[in-house]
């Protein structure tokens, strides 16, 4: 069993938007030798998360819309406490329902994803500079 850890920085240009990250983790395993196994990847952060789905225009304006139209609700009860701090609680909030991490198979040396998956970095609060970890675990 061989494990290999890496990273990138990915600096994303909106508020809230949705990077295609695959080709950076795809890349990070070609410096690997590993050939069949796991990779872990997480966000060190609390306000993006990382999710599998489709590389479509609608697909992911629907994905930066996905917090307000599940957190309107709440909102109407009040204000968000966390806003009283630096206004940003939506985000927060959005990332618990998403998620920071992500768990993907690879299988010859390549990430072993449906035709349509991608692996999405989602911004909540940017534009910032985000960390991605990984974990490569395998033979």
């Amino acid at each position: 069993m061989i494990t290999a850890p890496a990273s990138v920085a990915i600096t994303t240009p909106e508020a809230v938007g949705v990077v295609n990250v695959t080709a950076q983790i795809r890349t990070a395993l070609q410096g690997t030798p590993i050939r069949r196994g796991i990779v872990v990847v997480t966000v060190p952060h609390t306000t993006c998360g990382l999710c599998v789905n489709e590389d479509e225009a609608g697909l992911k304006d629907d994905l930066k819309r996905l917090g307000a139209h599940l957190l309107d609700p709440l909102e109407r009860h009040g204000p968000f406490h966390h806003d009283r701090i630096d206004d940003n609680a939506r985000a927060h909030l959005t990332s618990v329902l998403i998620g920071p991490s992500a768990i993907l198979q690879v299988d010859e040396g390549d990430l072993k994803l449906g035709t349509w998956q991608s692996l999405f970095l989602l911004e909540l609060d940017g534009p910032r500079t985000r960390r991605i970890e990984m974990i490569f675990i395998g033979e």
